[in-house]
Order: structure tokens, then sequence, then C-alpha cells
């Protein structure tokens, strides 16, 4: 009996690939290498792995006529159709809470190594500076601070939790107020106008397209910083540069951008800036535990047609 077949876009760990590869015929599609995909193979496949960096455009999808399932690698999902998923009944799967931890943990160094400076000042003992030049210049601490979380999802929540250590009052901006005994702001922009520090973890895609504007980091101010784990997208990069530059923002911890992997010459050459190549789940024992459960959502599938993790807009399809 032949194996179904599985498109997989982007690479993926050698152990994940020997347990799909007991189960599917791999299709390897390389993300930039979409429109080389024969049509008669396309019709064959009904499963697909992917991840947030190259998701599943439209086009593909539309390609695709007998696909089923797409196992996300990850938890963000904004690179997939979802509408059209949902229309034609494919089951989207995901890979939440086995990454919260170390990408909370990411979010705090951020803010940690900006404001307290951290890369600068490796590089200034590094380049002989403080032999050559003395003491560096004082930087601002990090106890009893305003710490202002956008998106108190999962990840938010771990966020929280790690904050009271730092002495920190937690405020949070979302979609709507949670049961939580943090401080709910329903307007983002006020909320930043309260914070010392604003950590961007919400989902990507249109509905938060930039929504981190202008406005929103002019009203964190000149002593505030601002950390993005979310999405690049999330965060005007344009007007970030133009606050840091003209110094109406005090600092930025990244690690995501707009046009990954490019980044801005202007974030590169800032010393008030700390800059990460989208790591924040990046560690062995965490992307392991996010290709297991890539895996086990398509066996759990070939098993018996459900997912242990569908999305939230799929979790009424099974």
């Amino acid at each position: 009996m032949s194996k179904p077949a599985l498109l997989l876009i982007g690479e993926i760990t050698p152990r994940m690939r020997e347990r799909i590869e007991s189960d599917f015929e791999v299709i390897p599609l390389p993300r930039d290498e979409t429109d080389t995909l024969a049509d008669d193979t396309a019709k064959k496949i009904t499963a697909a792995i992917t991840f947030g960096g190259a998701g599943l455009t439209p086009e593909l999808m539309d390609r695709l006529p007998n696909l089923k399932i797409v196992s996300n690698y990850g938890v963000g999902y904004d690179g997939i159709d979802m509408a059209r998923a949902v229309e034609r009944g494919i089951l989207v799967s995901h890979t939440p809470d086995v990454l919260n931890d170390e990408v909370a943990n990411t979010a705090i160094l951020l803010w940690l190594a900006t404001a307290r400076k951290l890369p600068a000042y490796d590089t200034y003992v590094r380049a002989g500076r403080w032999e050559r030049d003395g003491n560096p210049p004082l930087t601002r601490g990090t106890q009893g601070r305003t710490v202002g979380i956008l998106g108190l999802g999962r990840i938010g929540l771990a966020i929280a939790d790690r904050l009271p250590p730092f002495g920190a009052r937690i405020v949070y901006h979302s979609r709507r107020r949670k049961d939580v005994p943090h401080e709910y702001f329903d307007n983002l922009t006020d909320m930043a106008r309260a914070c010392d520090v604003l950590i961007c973890i919400t989902p990507g895609g249109a509905e938060t397209h930039h929504i981190v504007n202008a406005e929103v980091i002019e009203a964190l101010g000149p002593e505030g910083i601002l950390v993005n784990v979310a999405r690049g997208p999330v965060l005007d990069e344009t007007a970030l540069i133009e606050a840091l530059e003209h110094k109406r923002l005090g600092g930025a911890g990244l690690d995501v951008f707009e046009n990954e992997p490019h980044v801005p010459t202007a974030l590169r050459a800032m010393e008030n800036v700390t800059l990460q190549p989208h790591v924040g789940s990046a560690t062995v024992e965490t992307r392991a535990a996010m290709g297991d459960l890539t895996c086990d959502n398509l066996s759990q599938w070939l098993k018996d047609g459900t997912v242990l993790t569908p999305v939230p807009e799929c979790a009424n399809m099974q």
C-alpha cells in the first residue's frame, strides 16, 4: 500500500524527517521554489508541513486540490490563509505551549540586555575602551518598573509570571479583558503612556499589522524600552527607527523584523538596540518538543482524522 504524500515546505530536523518518512511519501519544496511543483505531484498531496516564516500561500494552497491537513511547526501561523483553509475544510495544527518558557525568557532577556546596554558594553570591553576611556555612562535600573504586555495569551502569561521578582507593576492590552490580577488597558496608546517597558507578544496577521505604530512608540517615550518577540509586522519599523534616531524612544530589544532576515542598517548601528535573529524558541530542547508535536499532529490525523493541537479557527472542525 502506497504512503500518503506530504509536502514539506522548508527544512526540518533529522529527527522529524525520520518520523514522517515512516508514514508519508515526503515531497520537499524549498520555500523559494513553490512554482516548481508539478501539477501531477500537487494533485496527490494530502498533507503538508510548514512553519511561520514560510506559511502556505493562497496560490500554493489552490494548487493542492486534495490537501487535508497542514501541520505548522511553530505557534504562529499567520502565513497560512486560514479563511481559505477553513472554507476548504483543511485542518491546520500548530505547536502551542511547548515554547512558552523559552520565548518568555527571551523577552525578559531582551528587556534586561537593552536596559543595561549589555551588548554595547560587551563591545566596550572587547574594544579596550574600558581601559582606555574609563567607565561607561550609567544605565537605567530594571527594578520597580511598569511593564506592559501586548497580548496576554499563553506566552504573555508566562512573561507576566517572570516579572514579580523585578517588583514590576504589570499591565496588559489584549482583545478582551482576562481573569488575571493585572491592570487591563483597552487602549494600547494609553497603556504605552503608562509603561516603562512594552513587550509585544500578540499574534501576527492583518489585524495586528503595525498595531505598534508611531503614536504608541511616542507614548512609550524617551526613557521607554520596546521589546518585540511577536511578529515583525506587528511593529512599524520605520516609525521605530525614526523615534530611536530622534531620541523619542529609549531603546528596543528585537527578536523579529518586518522583512526577515533583512535588518535595517540603522538598527544594526544603534547601541541602544539589542538584536536577535528570531531565536525566541531556538533551544535544542524546545525545538525538539516543537518537532515532536508537529509530527504527533500528523500521526494523530492518520489515526483518526483529528489533530492534538488545532489552531483556534479549526477547533470545531473535528
